[in-house]
């Protein structure tokens, strides 16, 4: 369970569409999400967009931000955030035995999670994509606590999903139609439900076993 337990002065705030940083800045703080979405893209010249990661509650946003390189790409809240604010630094012991431990576990697990969407837009299919992604999401919601016996918040448009997997909305709004009407997934008012998490691996051609 996400520890809510912040003092004021470390708190931060941000509204949907707001950045947390801009291409190219330099952060001085590190956010890690108490709650609320955000996430990180590339913008084409075209004005295409590619989601690179997703950031939610629980998160850091983004630790290789404490290395004090400025930032590759831009992030911006998705709804409104609430985040603990700290120093652009890697967390010592001044700032606690969890703190350094989820800092280090957060930075491994994107390492991990991008190597994952490298083989899912590389090799799956539209039904595979969108299957991994909502066992994704729905994992890492209930890593911290937020998920509701097999459902969840899910406060993605169609076009963040499109922009995500790398399909056009068009093809994202047939996919999850054919996958409703196979009982796969049920959505609605920004929510997710599963109710068979085994027939969705399955349908993300993903073992009965895995972490998600």
């Amino acid at each position: 369970m996400l520890s809510q337990i912040v003092s004021e002065e470390d708190l931060a705030f941000f509204r949907p569409h707001e950045f947390l940083v801009r291409e190219s800045q330099k952060p001085k703080r590190l956010f890690q999400l108490l709650e609320g979405w955000a996430c990180r893209y590339r913008m084409l010249p075209d004005g295409r967009r590619q989601i690179t990661a997703l950031y939610l509650p629980g998160d850091f946003c983004e630790p290789h931000w404490a290395l004090g390189r400025p930032a590759s790409q831009s992030i911006v809240a998705l709804t409104n955030i609430r985040a603990r604010s700290s120093p652009c630094e890697v967390p010592t012991s001044v700032g606690g035995h969890n703190q350094q431990e989820g800092f280090w576990n957060d930075l491994l697990d994107g390492w991990e999670r991008q190597s994952s969407w490298l083989v899912t837009l590389g090799r799956r299919t539209a039904l595979e994509r969108l299957s991994h992604l909502l066992l994704e999401l729905f994992a890492r919601m209930r890593q911290s606590g937020l998920t509701y016996g097999s459902q969840c918040a899910l406060p993605l448009t169609q076009m963040d999903i499109a922009d995500l997997t790398g399909l056009t909305p068009v093809h994202v709004n047939r996919t999850l139609q054919t996958m409703r009407s196979k009982g796969l997934v049920e959505l609605q008012s920004k929510w997710l439900r599963i109710p068979d998490m085994d027939a969705l691996r399955q349908a993300a051609a993903m073992s009965t076993d895995s972490f998600l």
